[in-house]
């Protein structure tokens, strides 16, 4: 007899979820899952940040901008994800569109991404882009293509990678572009929101490329010889790494991904290594309920750091730099969910600490960069770019 009534209940919130799920999407709805916010309830302890340094807003006025880069110390790219690539001078605050950048689809989380300069950019003008873009056969995966830079036009455009990672789903692009010392690039393509194809090496999804800087697959790639797996794979077993950045006086490649509900990761990423998507995980399913078979398994890396509850990782760089001493070899981390991480490590690249920034300016901070100068420079969703420079 008490079997009714559980069945009952049972059917009342089975019911109750899915109204709320099939409900016309509000903006909270789409924060939630387009942008991988995660419950309010999950509250963030922010720690003060370290004094030394001044924030201001830099560039202001933009349209859901992405990425920096930057061509001197008075100009930047900055793309914007529904496909415009501006040019700025930052002494005039002056912003023009550059033309010629490929054309653009705006799926979901998916539009134009990272801005990369080739490390001979003074002498050849490349610039690299990553954006997502629908496929002929269907479908919308990630693109990364290559054009050469001239005042505010972009010539000789080609096509490097569309990656084998098609489908109608809008989340987990990547799109993160880094050159290592030896001038290989080092892209990034996120799961798309089929979980299983990180671990099928036959597929892009929730992998790490590594390509010649004109788009072609270097002969010591770890999967090159191995059948039936893509050539172009460097690591696999990722959820959506959109964050990517060297340690130029190691050459380790670092790299966050972004998790589910907990579980976003910094890890130091090594060639043929799985890192575990989505057998392995310290998340849960944004709805509740675990993924996988734990928090580790054998033949499968573990994080540097991880982050429960999520916070949200999106764009990331390696700290070096003289400016800021006690910020040395840091990992800096954007969090969309209000501030930046900042990841303290070890001389043998362990953590150490990890210290909140910035978390009193309400802002999603998508990508951070690093100036020529020194200066740590965030670009937030909100449609600014602050600039940490140096406290007088």
């Amino acid at each position: 007899m008490r079997a009714r009534p559980l069945l009952v209940l049972g059917l009342l919130i089975v019911s109750g979820v899915a109204l709320w799920f099939f409900q016309p999407w509000s903006d909270d709805r789409k924060r939630f899952f387009v942008n991988e916010s995660i419950a309010a309830s999950e509250q963030d302890l922010y720690v003060q940040g370290e004094p030394g340094f001044k924030t201001e807003v830099a560039i202001e006025g933009l349209d859901a901008p992405w990425d920096i880069a930057f061509i001197s110390d008075t100009n930047v790219l900055v793309t914007e994800k529904a496909g415009r690539l501006l040019r700025i001078d930052l002494a005039t605050g002056k912003q023009q569109a550059v033309t010629g950048v490929p054309e653009v689809d705006v799926h979901g989380q998916g539009g134009l991404h990272a801005v990369l300069l080739h490390p001979d950019f003074k002498q050849n003008g490349y610039v690299y882009l990553s954006y997502a873009r629908e496929s002929p056969d269907g479908g919308y995966t990630t693109h990364f293509s290559r054009g050469r830079l001239q005042g505010t036009e972009l010539s000789d455009v080609r096509l490097l990678l569309q990656a084998k990672a098609e489908t109608g789903r809008g989340q987990h692009f990547g799109g993160a572009m880094a050159f290592d010392n030896d001038g290989f690039l080092f892209v990034s393509i996120g799961d798309r929101g089929e979980r299983d194809d990180a671990q099928n090496l036959e597929r892009h999804n929730g992998k790490i490329l590594r390509l010649t800087d004109d788009g072609r697959v270097p002969e010591s790639n770890p999967f090159q010889l191995k059948h039936n797996a893509l050539p172009e794979i460097w690591s696999y077993g990722h959820r959506n790494p959109q964050g990517m950045d060297f340690d130029r006086a190691t050459g380790k490649l670092w790299a966050v991904e972004h998790g589910p509900r907990g579980g976003d990761e910094v890890n130091l990423v090594e060639p043929g290594v799985n890192y575990g998507w989505p057998v392995i995980t310290y998340g849960k399913e944004y709805v509740g309920g675990s993924i996988g078979e734990g928090t580790a398994k054998q033949g499968m890396a573990q994080p540097v750091h991880y982050y429960v509850p999520s916070i949200a990782t999106a764009g990331m760089a390696y700290y070096q730099s003289d400016l800021f001493p006690q910020w040395k070899n840091s990992v800096f981390v954007t969090a969309l969910r209000g501030h930046l991480n900042r990841v303290q490590l070890d001389a043998d690249s362990k953590f150490v600490a990890e210290e909140r920034l910035l978390a009193d300016r309400n802002l999603r901070m998508r990508a951070v960069r690093v100036s020529p100068s020194g200066e740590v420079w965030v670009v937030a969703d909100d449609g600014v770019v602050l600039r940490l420079r140096k406290a007088t």
